[in-house]
């Protein structure tokens, strides 16, 4: 889906990413993060399913139905924001969306570059740097000039199990990223102009399955809803 608060100028467009830690991996392992860290499914937001998920776990990705039911939980909740100042750590990386279907890359770069001490060599750790001190704005501009970026995201959009949608194709569904930093859980969405604070964290899967339980329960009549987490798979 693509949700984003710049409206101003033509954007480029790609085609969406399936929900697949298999593609993912393939991605991260491919660029030089570390292979003892890697995406694996969430089944379930009960205590069950979520005693499965390999811990640490260090991100979540959360992919669900961009409906009107949002869109003004998500007016209402930036005007709440703006009118009361968030504390926001400094160790947050936030980066702009202003491509069109790239919301499952945007998800996966913040869930990578908040827990930076997994990037390895590669790509990833280039963007990284790269943007490291650059503002919110200035990394959306470094994310479209990003050629290395844009190719492996179309070669992962093409290689899923389902079918791939054209690139003119309309798409519904949205990433977003939960990830915990200095003890604190954030929403990250490259379609919002700040992070969402979300408190601190006793449990990061079980808290943050809390949260998306929220999302589901604001549009009950949809079914579209998945979660990766971002976790240590070896000791």
């Amino acid at each position: 889906m693509s949700i984003s608060n710049d409206t101003k100028k033509q954007r480029l467009r790609w085609i969406p990413l399936e929900s697949n830690p298999e593609i993912l991996n393939k991605m991260i392992h491919g660029h030089g993060v570390d292979p003892k860290w890697g995406f694996v499914d969430i089944y379930g937001f009960d205590d069950d399913a979520l005693a499965v998920v390999p811990r640490p776990a260090t991100a979540i990705i959360f992919l669900f139905p961009g409906s009107p039911a949002y869109d003004d939980f998500r007016a209402k909740d930036e005007e709440r924001l703006a009118s009361n100042k968030q504390t926001i750590s400094d160790n947050v990386i936030h980066f702009k969306q202003t491509i069109e279907n790239a919301c499952g890359m945007m998800a996966l770069l913040h869930s990578l570059s908040n827990n930076r001490q997994i990037n390895g060599d590669g790509l990833f750790k280039r963007i990284f740097d790269a943007t490291r001190d650059m503002t919110y704005d200035k990394r959306g501009e470094y994310l479209e000039t990003c050629s290395e970026l844009a190719t492996l995201h179309h070669d992962s959009a093409c290689s899923g199990q389902s079918h791939t949608p054209d690139i003119a194709d309309p798409c519904t569904n949205h990433y977003i990223s939960f990830v915990e930093v200095d003890g604190d859980i954030y929403e990250l969405d490259g379609g919002r102009p700040f992070p969402v604070y979300h408190g601190k964290c006793n449990d990061f899967v079980k808290d943050t399955a809390r949260i998306m339980q929220t999302f589901i329960d604001r549009d009950p009549n949809f079914n579209e809803y998945s979660a990766i987490a971002l976790a240590k798979l070896e000791e």
